[in-house]
């Protein structure tokens, strides 16, 4: 799992891939989710080739499962895209994190391990601890949080859907970071939430978790409506 400092988003876990067109789909994903590919930004796979050093047909493969997960489009004769984002994607994908992401942080609260409640204490006292954070390294806490109530839910369907929108949310957060001042209030959200898990409070924490989801679209409508 990425630590504080490290700021690499969507990593797996563990830091591992199991293969080439793993690790392709990891580093391109990353690089779209950062806004180094732009919404709208062509998509080359020589250009992917030559700056990761992986071969072409783990590069295609790579791309074929970011089309799946809607952050790359692909136009007959014209090539492939990042997809662009609008008010609409953001109202579409908070409908459906609003139902998933409470349901994660229930879960928890009931199927929580030792050493799932010791990494969430954890998480607890860094939020707490005031300690000043880049905007990049909040975004890392952000993603560290998420994915330990996703996997502390212990449902690997659940968790592999809300890592997926998860990815969608965040692309959405990083084009807004310069025009929203909410970003560290987003994160000390996470502080109930944890809490509630922590303490086997199922309903609440469903309740504090769809409470930030929702707060995440109204902050975000905000800044894709003046962009």
């Amino acid at each position: 799992m990425a630590r504080p400092g490290t700021a690499r988003l969507l990593a797996p876990v563990d830091g591992e891939t199991a293969s080439l067109a793993d690790q392709a789909y990891y580093a391109i994903r990353e690089l779209i989710v950062s806004l180094e590919y732009a919404p709208g930004d062509p998509i080359s796979e020589r250009d992917l080739t030559g700056r990761l050093g992986i071969g072409r047909t783990p590069i295609r493969e790579a791309l074929r499962q970011l089309a799946q997960e809607k952050l790359v489009e692909v136009f007959p004769r014209r090539g492939m895209f990042v997809t662009t984002v609008d008010v609409r994607d953001l109202a579409r994908l908070c409908e459906v994190r609003a139902v998933l992401e409470p349901e994660a942080a229930r879960l928890a609260a009931e199927r929580a391990t030792q050493d799932d409640l010791d990494e969430i204490r954890a998480l607890i006292e860094e939020l707490e601890s005031g300690r000043r954070r880049s905007a990049r390294l909040l975004i890392d806490l952000d993603e560290r949080v998420h994915r330990t109530i996703y996997r502390s839910a212990h449902n690997h369907f659940l968790e592999e859907t809300l890592e997926e929108y998860y990815a969608l949310a965040l692309r959405i957060w990083m084009m807004g970071l310069e025009q929203t001042t909410a970003l560290r209030d987003a994160v000390e959200e996470h502080h109930s939430v944890l809490d509630a898990i922590a303490r086997g409070m199922g309903p609440h924490a469903a309740e504090r978790m769809r409470a930030h989801v929702e707060h995440f679209e109204d902050t975000m409508r905000e800044v894709l409506l003046v962009q």
